[in-house]
């Protein structure tokens, strides 16, 4: 099969100062090491989506060898997913997508939804609930044009219209940085962090730039 990555993180953080992919972690930014990660599982293509912040994150971040989807409306709700799937190769079974905040998705749990996904839509099942990765087919690309935002991707995973292969993953889901909790985990592992929202904090950022190349193709 021919498959795509999809990256997302297009959408923004008004309330920080500066984009939440640019939060320090591991010595680099947050959406630099989400890319790492997506760049690992070996994808046939590999696709992000910038909003807003995309000249703030091209400065920081390597995108060599990735098509970059600018979806500058995303601040506002929209779904960078609809942009983006008109980059989609044409050779494309379908599209693994991945949020730009969560590295610790492993490419053991992406090729293992890719092999054993039996429907048009597939889903990571952690100890503690579901979560991304996500497989979907191309015969699902028309439905996820009508998306809304980007959080609507779960709609019709979770509405019951289609069949879902729900395939095991080792451990508990990979934690998000959606709060300062949630981000103080990724730094640290778990620990007692009253849990509000990442805005609500000031927020650290890389003391250099991780800068290579750029690329916009």
């Amino acid at each position: 099969m021919f498959i795509t990555g999809l990256l997302l993180g297009a959408d923004s953080s008004p309330h920080l100062g500066a984009p939440w992919q640019l939060l320090a972690y591991q010595g680099g930014t947050l959406f630099g090491a989400a890319l790492d990660g997506a760049r690992d599982c070996g994808f046939d293509q590999l696709v992000v989506t910038l909003g807003s912040a995309s000249e703030q994150v091209r400065d920081r971040v390597d995108l060599d060898g990735v098509r970059v989807v600018e979806s500058p409306h995303a601040d506002t709700g929209s779904a960078s997913i609809v942009p983006a799937l008109d980059a989609v190769d044409r050779r494309a079974d379908g599209i693994v997508v991945l949020p730009g905040d969560q590295p610790g998705i492993t490419s053991a749990a992406v090729w293992s939804l890719v092999a054993e996904v039996a429907t048009s839509i597939g889903v990571c099942r952690y100890d503690d609930g579901e979560s991304y990765p996500c497989w979907f087919s191309r015969e699902l690309f028309g439905e996820l044009r009508e998306l809304r935002t980007d959080d609507d991707l779960w709609n019709p995973i979770n509405d019951g219209t289609h069949p879902v292969t729900k395939v095991d993953a080792i451990g508990n889901m990979p934690p998000r940085a959606t709060t300062w909790s949630s981000y103080h985990q990724l730094l640290s592992g778990p620990s007692v962090v009253e849990d509000l929202p990442l805005d609500t904090h000031p927020m650290p950022l890389p003391t250099r730039s991780r800068l290579r190349r750029r690329s916009n193709y």
